[in-house]
Protein backbone atom coordinates (compact mmCIF):
# COMPACT_ATOMS: atom_id res chain seq x y z
CA UNK A 1 0.00 0.00 0.00
CA UNK A 2 1.32 3.12 -1.11
CA UNK A 3 2.77 5.61 1.97
CA UNK A 4 -0.03 8.31 3.12
CA UNK A 5 1.55 11.64 2.90
CA UNK A 6 -0.49 14.49 4.24
CA UNK A 7 -0.07 18.49 3.20
CA UNK A 8 -1.87 20.72 4.77
CA UNK A 9 -3.97 24.03 3.11
CA UNK A 10 -4.69 26.95 4.97
CA UNK A 11 -6.89 29.49 2.91
CA UNK A 12 -6.42 32.67 4.72
CA UNK A 13 -7.88 36.27 4.60
CA UNK A 14 -7.12 38.80 7.60
CA UNK A 15 -6.86 36.32 10.36
CA UNK A 16 -3.89 37.90 12.12
CA UNK A 17 -5.03 37.46 15.74
CA UNK A 18 -6.24 33.56 14.61
CA UNK A 19 -3.39 32.05 12.54
CA UNK A 20 -0.72 31.68 14.90
CA UNK A 21 -2.85 29.32 17.05
CA UNK A 22 -4.03 27.89 13.71
CA UNK A 23 -0.62 26.77 12.94
CA UNK A 24 0.73 25.79 16.31
CA UNK A 25 -2.16 23.34 16.14
CA UNK A 26 -0.46 21.23 13.27
CA UNK A 27 3.00 21.77 14.37
CA UNK A 28 1.76 20.01 17.82
CA UNK A 29 0.22 17.45 16.02
CA UNK A 30 2.01 13.29 16.89
CA UNK A 31 1.95 13.21 13.28
CA UNK A 32 3.55 16.08 11.59
CA UNK A 33 2.11 16.55 7.93
CA UNK A 34 4.48 16.61 5.59
CA UNK A 35 3.88 20.09 4.84
CA UNK A 36 1.76 23.24 5.40
CA UNK A 37 0.44 25.57 2.28
CA UNK A 38 -0.84 28.68 3.65
CA UNK A 39 -2.49 31.11 0.42
CA UNK A 40 -2.84 34.69 1.62
CA UNK A 41 -5.79 35.67 -0.26
CA UNK A 42 -4.95 39.04 -0.21
CA UNK A 43 -5.10 40.13 3.10
CA UNK A 44 -4.51 43.55 4.25
CA UNK A 45 -3.71 43.21 8.10
CA UNK A 46 -0.40 41.01 9.36
CA UNK A 47 -1.46 37.84 8.51
CA UNK A 48 1.72 36.89 6.50
CA UNK A 49 3.57 38.28 8.57
CA UNK A 50 2.84 36.53 11.82
CA UNK A 51 2.71 33.11 9.43
CA UNK A 52 6.67 33.89 8.51
CA UNK A 53 6.84 34.92 12.02
CA UNK A 54 6.46 30.96 12.88
CA UNK A 55 9.58 30.16 11.22
CA UNK A 56 8.84 26.34 10.55
CA UNK A 57 10.28 24.55 7.27
CA UNK A 58 7.13 22.70 7.23
CA UNK A 59 5.32 26.41 6.36
CA UNK A 60 4.97 27.44 2.51
CA UNK A 61 3.58 30.74 2.10
CA UNK A 62 1.74 31.77 -1.19
CA UNK A 63 0.72 35.22 -1.85
CA UNK A 64 -1.90 36.20 -3.96
CA UNK A 65 -4.88 39.07 -5.07
CA UNK A 66 -7.80 38.80 -3.08
CA UNK A 67 -9.73 36.11 -5.24
CA UNK A 68 -12.43 34.14 -2.71
CA UNK A 69 -11.71 31.26 -0.52
CA UNK A 70 -12.26 28.54 -3.04
CA UNK A 71 -9.92 29.66 -5.37
CA UNK A 72 -7.24 30.19 -2.31
CA UNK A 73 -8.06 26.78 -1.90
CA UNK A 74 -7.57 25.16 -4.77
CA UNK A 75 -4.83 27.14 -5.46
CA UNK A 76 -3.03 25.01 -2.15
CA UNK A 77 -4.26 22.12 -3.97
CA UNK A 78 -2.48 22.83 -6.78
CA UNK A 79 0.64 23.33 -5.43
CA UNK A 80 0.02 20.21 -2.66
CA UNK A 81 3.21 17.49 -2.96
CA UNK A 82 1.18 14.64 -1.09
CA UNK A 83 -1.27 11.95 -1.32
CA UNK A 84 -3.79 13.33 0.60
CA UNK A 85 -5.33 16.85 1.24
CA UNK A 86 -6.35 18.13 4.91
CA UNK A 87 -8.08 20.75 4.77
CA UNK A 88 -8.22 23.98 8.07
CA UNK A 89 -9.54 26.84 7.95
CA UNK A 90 -7.29 30.19 9.60
CA UNK A 91 -9.31 30.02 12.69
CA UNK A 92 -9.61 26.57 13.69
CA UNK A 93 -7.55 23.99 15.26
CA UNK A 94 -6.47 21.05 15.90
CA UNK A 95 -6.25 18.42 18.92
CA UNK A 96 -2.44 16.66 18.57
CA UNK A 97 -4.52 13.29 17.30
CA UNK A 98 -5.93 14.37 14.58
CA UNK A 99 -3.44 14.00 11.52
CA UNK A 100 -2.77 10.18 13.12
CA UNK A 101 -6.41 9.67 13.07
CA UNK A 102 -6.91 10.60 10.03
CA UNK A 103 -4.14 8.42 8.96
CA UNK A 104 -5.60 5.06 10.46
CA UNK A 105 -9.05 5.63 8.58
CA UNK A 106 -7.24 6.06 5.20
CA UNK A 107 -5.30 2.88 6.25
CA UNK A 108 -8.70 0.74 7.42
CA UNK A 109 -10.66 2.38 4.41
CA UNK A 110 -8.63 2.76 1.34
CA UNK A 111 -11.01 3.46 -1.14
CA UNK A 112 -13.10 6.45 0.24
CA UNK A 113 -13.10 9.70 -1.31
CA UNK A 114 -13.57 12.12 1.84
CA UNK A 115 -11.86 11.62 5.46
CA UNK A 116 -14.38 13.63 8.39
CA UNK A 117 -13.76 13.83 11.94
CA UNK A 118 -15.85 14.81 14.67
CA UNK A 119 -15.77 18.37 16.35
CA UNK A 120 -16.23 20.83 18.70
CA UNK A 121 -17.80 24.22 18.27
CA UNK A 122 -16.04 27.04 19.93
CA UNK A 123 -18.29 29.96 20.55
CA UNK A 124 -18.61 33.15 23.25
CA UNK A 125 -19.84 31.35 25.82
CA UNK A 126 -18.35 28.35 25.85
CA UNK A 127 -17.73 24.71 23.94
CA UNK A 128 -19.87 22.35 23.46
CA UNK A 129 -19.89 19.13 20.71
CA UNK A 130 -21.89 19.23 17.46
CA UNK A 131 -23.90 16.42 16.65
CA UNK A 132 -22.23 13.89 14.93
CA UNK A 133 -22.55 10.57 14.12
CA UNK A 134 -21.63 7.65 16.40
CA UNK A 135 -19.76 5.33 15.03
CA UNK A 136 -16.33 4.96 12.86
CA UNK A 137 -15.99 3.79 9.80
CA UNK A 138 -17.76 4.16 5.87
CA UNK A 139 -21.33 6.34 6.77
CA UNK A 140 -24.13 4.71 5.09
CA UNK A 141 -25.72 7.87 3.42
CA UNK A 142 -24.10 10.76 3.76
CA UNK A 143 -27.35 12.56 2.59
CA UNK A 144 -29.45 10.90 4.48
CA UNK A 145 -27.08 11.36 7.37
CA UNK A 146 -26.11 14.86 6.75
CA UNK A 147 -29.83 16.03 7.23
CA UNK A 148 -29.74 16.72 11.20
CA UNK A 149 -26.01 15.98 12.17
CA UNK A 150 -22.89 17.17 11.32
CA UNK A 151 -20.32 14.40 9.31
CA UNK A 152 -18.07 17.24 6.99
CA UNK A 153 -16.98 20.60 7.90
CA UNK A 154 -13.61 22.05 5.45
CA UNK A 155 -11.22 21.91 9.19
CA UNK A 156 -12.04 18.20 9.79
CA UNK A 157 -11.74 16.67 6.49
CA UNK A 158 -9.14 15.14 4.37
CA UNK A 159 -9.31 14.17 0.88
CA UNK A 160 -7.48 11.90 -1.32
CA UNK A 161 -5.40 13.72 -4.59
CA UNK A 162 -6.88 11.30 -6.59
CA UNK A 163 -10.35 13.03 -6.00
CA UNK A 164 -9.11 16.37 -6.69
CA UNK A 165 -7.60 15.36 -9.97
CA UNK A 166 -10.55 13.56 -10.95
CA UNK A 167 -13.50 16.12 -9.99
CA UNK A 168 -11.68 19.07 -9.76
CA UNK A 169 -11.62 21.50 -6.74
CA UNK A 170 -13.68 23.69 -5.19
CA UNK A 171 -16.32 26.03 -7.32
CA UNK A 172 -14.70 29.02 -8.70
CA UNK A 173 -16.21 31.96 -7.61
CA UNK A 174 -18.48 30.08 -4.96
CA UNK A 175 -18.14 32.02 -1.31
CA UNK A 176 -20.78 30.51 0.76
CA UNK A 177 -21.15 26.80 0.82
CA UNK A 178 -18.48 26.17 -1.51
CA UNK A 179 -18.13 23.12 0.67
CA UNK A 180 -21.30 21.88 0.90
CA UNK A 181 -21.11 22.12 -2.99
CA UNK A 182 -17.62 20.33 -3.09
CA UNK A 183 -19.16 17.36 -0.56
CA UNK A 184 -22.26 16.65 -3.05
CA UNK A 185 -19.71 15.97 -5.98
CA UNK A 186 -18.00 14.13 -4.01
CA UNK A 187 -20.38 12.15 -2.14
CA UNK A 188 -22.10 11.27 -5.54
CA UNK A 189 -19.18 9.39 -7.00
CA UNK A 190 -17.18 7.88 -3.61
CA UNK A 191 -17.68 6.48 -0.24
CA UNK A 192 -17.49 8.62 2.84
CA UNK A 193 -15.74 7.94 5.90
CA UNK A 194 -15.98 9.23 9.50
CA UNK A 195 -14.64 8.78 13.06
CA UNK A 196 -16.47 10.38 15.83
CA UNK A 197 -13.00 11.46 17.56
CA UNK A 198 -13.98 15.23 18.35
CA UNK A 199 -10.24 16.48 17.50
CA UNK A 200 -11.01 19.58 15.40
CA UNK A 201 -12.23 23.26 16.78
CA UNK A 202 -14.61 25.06 14.86
CA UNK A 203 -14.14 28.52 16.01
CA UNK A 204 -17.56 30.54 15.80
CA UNK A 205 -15.74 33.68 17.55
CA UNK A 206 -13.80 34.79 14.76
CA UNK A 207 -15.39 37.94 12.94
CA UNK A 208 -13.96 37.34 9.38
CA UNK A 209 -15.84 34.09 8.29
CA UNK A 210 -16.05 33.71 4.87
CA UNK A 211 -19.53 34.66 5.03
CA UNK A 212 -19.14 38.24 6.68
CA UNK A 213 -17.38 40.24 4.31
CA UNK A 214 -20.08 38.45 1.46
CA UNK A 215 -19.33 40.58 -2.04
CA UNK A 216 -21.66 39.24 -5.25
CA UNK A 217 -20.49 36.04 -6.77
CA UNK A 218 -19.26 35.76 -9.80
CA UNK A 219 -19.50 32.24 -10.58
CA UNK A 220 -20.40 29.84 -13.17
CA UNK A 221 -21.66 26.95 -10.64
CA UNK A 222 -24.85 26.98 -8.39
CA UNK A 223 -26.96 24.64 -6.63
CA UNK A 224 -29.37 24.88 -9.22
CA UNK A 225 -27.05 23.67 -12.02
CA UNK A 226 -26.05 20.43 -9.66
CA UNK A 227 -29.42 19.58 -8.91
CA UNK A 228 -30.49 16.58 -10.82
CA UNK A 229 -34.55 15.57 -10.42
CA UNK A 230 -33.80 12.14 -10.61
CA UNK A 231 -31.65 11.58 -8.19
CA UNK A 232 -32.34 10.06 -4.92
CA UNK A 233 -34.95 12.13 -2.30
CA UNK A 234 -32.27 12.30 0.41
CA UNK A 235 -29.88 13.95 -2.11
CA UNK A 236 -32.23 16.41 -3.52
CA UNK A 237 -32.80 17.64 -0.18
CA UNK A 238 -29.48 18.52 0.90
CA UNK A 239 -29.04 20.26 -1.92
CA UNK A 240 -32.17 21.98 -1.20
CA UNK A 241 -30.77 22.62 2.13
CA UNK A 242 -27.73 24.28 0.68
CA UNK A 243 -28.91 26.14 -1.61
CA UNK A 244 -31.56 27.51 0.83
CA UNK A 245 -28.87 27.90 3.41
CA UNK A 246 -26.81 30.29 1.98
CA UNK A 247 -30.23 32.19 0.30
CA UNK A 248 -30.49 33.34 4.32
CA UNK A 249 -27.02 35.04 3.92
CA UNK A 250 -27.63 36.41 0.51
CA UNK A 251 -31.05 37.74 1.96
CA UNK A 252 -29.39 39.49 4.97
CA UNK A 253 -26.39 40.96 2.38
CA UNK A 254 -29.06 42.68 0.41
CA UNK A 255 -29.34 39.84 -2.20
CA UNK A 256 -33.11 39.74 -2.65
CA UNK A 257 -33.46 38.20 -6.06
CA UNK A 258 -30.75 35.60 -5.73
CA UNK A 259 -32.42 34.68 -2.28
CA UNK A 260 -35.94 34.68 -4.04
CA UNK A 261 -34.38 32.76 -7.09
CA UNK A 262 -33.73 29.92 -5.02
CA UNK A 263 -36.70 29.81 -2.97
CA UNK A 264 -38.47 29.47 -6.08
CA UNK A 265 -36.49 27.22 -7.09
CA UNK A 266 -36.10 24.66 -3.78
CA UNK A 267 -39.97 25.62 -2.93
CA UNK A 268 -40.67 21.98 -3.00
CA UNK A 269 -38.62 20.48 -0.27
CA UNK A 270 -40.27 18.72 2.77
CA UNK A 271 -37.22 18.65 5.09
CA UNK A 272 -36.19 22.04 4.85
CA UNK A 273 -39.44 23.82 4.85
CA UNK A 274 -38.44 26.26 8.57
CA UNK A 275 -35.60 26.97 6.50
CA UNK A 276 -37.74 28.44 3.41
CA UNK A 277 -40.37 29.81 5.48
CA UNK A 278 -37.29 31.70 6.93
CA UNK A 279 -35.61 33.07 3.34
CA UNK A 280 -39.51 34.65 2.65
CA UNK A 281 -40.50 36.30 5.58
CA UNK A 282 -36.31 37.48 5.56
CA UNK A 283 -37.17 38.64 1.77
CA UNK A 284 -40.12 41.02 2.89
CA UNK A 285 -38.48 42.77 5.36
CA UNK A 286 -36.21 46.59 4.91
CA UNK A 287 -32.88 44.83 4.21
CA UNK A 288 -31.19 46.86 7.51
CA UNK A 289 -34.01 44.58 9.66
CA UNK A 290 -32.77 41.24 8.08
CA UNK A 291 -29.24 40.57 9.93
CA UNK A 292 -30.41 41.73 13.48
CA UNK A 293 -33.66 39.23 13.46
CA UNK A 294 -31.59 36.65 11.56
CA UNK A 295 -28.88 36.60 14.53
CA UNK A 296 -31.63 37.32 17.31
CA UNK A 297 -33.39 33.81 15.96
CA UNK A 298 -30.04 32.12 15.76
CA UNK A 299 -28.83 33.17 19.00
CA UNK A 300 -32.20 31.74 20.41
CA UNK A 301 -31.82 28.56 18.57
CA UNK A 302 -28.56 27.92 19.48
CA UNK A 303 -29.06 28.68 23.23
CA UNK A 304 -31.97 25.49 22.93
CA UNK A 305 -29.30 23.55 21.16
CA UNK A 306 -27.13 24.14 24.28
CA UNK A 307 -29.89 22.93 26.43
CA UNK A 308 -30.75 20.07 24.48
CA UNK A 309 -34.21 21.08 23.15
Amino acid sequence: MPKTTFTVVIPLYNKEREIEATLRSVLAQNRQPEEIVVVDDGSTDRSAEVVRRIGSPLVRLIQQPNAGVSAARNRGIAEARSSHIALLDGDDGWEPGYLAAMERLIDDYPDCGLYCAGFTIESHDGCFPASGLDRRGVVENFFRDSAHRYIAIPSASCIPRRVFDTIGGFPAGMKIAEDLYLWIEIARRYRVCYTPERLVRYSRIAQNRSASGYTPERTDFSFEKLYNPDAPEEEREFIARAALGKALVLSVKGGTEEAARAARFFHWTKTYRRTLRKVRLLNRLPVAWRGPLLDAYNALAWRLARKGL
